[in-house]
């Protein structure tokens, strides 16, 4: 028993005296295999399609990146719409003074990379209140030049019109062109439509304080003047966008609308 005893090893044991390590055995210098992480659980594609194996831990980012919207749901996705917003006050002061220049049809090109609605929504927010405000305006100075005795009251409805005709007009509009040029088998792209329709309204607001001068023949020249001008402008700019020859028609027809357009703001806002 005794014997017996003694083969047990004690190395384990508090009080048990440690082996010697030989001097060569430390010195020796052990590679470690290069480890590869791993992803539990495994990877639902792995080898021959069983479903078993493992998926490599790639880079950080990688499961982050956002993907493009290939299908319609990406049209309800917030995400989707971002990069439409994602401009600096020197691209839209520049957008801005490129919608003033209604000979130059190039506009297109200076927004091909980077189309914004940032711009299209800020000027048509803009004008809807402005609108509003300085039609009211015009009213109250017009009565009072009439019978000073007349009593005026804000009229909202002005609000509600404004906002129904030019957020109406901004979206429905380059919808319907872009959707007849598509099937008319033009290439075209919506958001860019969007973009310029919505820099061609900006003329309107500074012609909005102008058209507070009581003098019908100055608002008219006034109005006149900025309606052929907006319109030339979308023309020109759609017209250098279609590929075919005989589409010039849609060209025209946008003349016309954004002209109509005008002489709406004139009739109702500022009679």
């Amino acid at each position: 028993m005794d014997e017996s005893h003694s083969n047990l090893p004690s190395s384990h044991l508090l009080g048990s005296v440690p082996a010697v390590v030989n001097e060569e055995t430390k010195s020796t210098i052990y590679e470690v295999p290069e480890a590869n992480m791993q992803i539990f659980p495994p990877n639902n594609g792995g080898a021959g399609g069983s479903g078993l194996g493992y998926q490599s831990l790639g880079s950080p980012t990688e499961g982050f990146e956002q993907q493009p919207a290939n299908n319609w749901k990406g049209v309800f996705s917030i995400s989707s719409y971002t990069q439409y917003f994602n401009v600096d006050t020197d691209i839209v002061l520049n957008r801005l003074l490129s919608s003033f220049y209604a000979t130059s049809g190039d506009f297109f090109n200076k927004i091909d990379a980077n189309p914004d609605l940032y711009g299209a929504i800020w000027i048509s927010t803009t004008l809807v209140f402005l609108l509003a405000a300085l039609g009211n305006c015009a009213t109250y100075l017009i009565e009072k030049h009439t019978d000073s005795s007349t009593s005026w009251s804000f009229d909202v409805s002005y609000v509600n019109v404004a906002a129904g005709v030019i957020y109406g007009y901004a979206i429905v509009v380059p919808m319907a062109f872009y959707f007849i040029l598509q099937y008319m088998g033009s290439n075209g792209s919506l958001i860019r439509f969007w973009c310029m329709w919505g820099y061609s309204l900006f003329i309107f607001v500074p012609c909005a304080f102008l058209l507070l001068i009581p003098i019908e023949i100055v608002r008219w020249i006034i109005i006149l003047l900025a309606g052929t001008a907006s319109s030339s402008f979308v023309a020109l700019n759609l017209r250098s966008s279609m590929e075919a020859s005989d589409l010039t028609i849609m060209a025209v027809a946008s003349f016309f609308l954004q002209l109509a357009l005008a002489i709406f703001i004139k009739v109702w806002f500022f009679p």
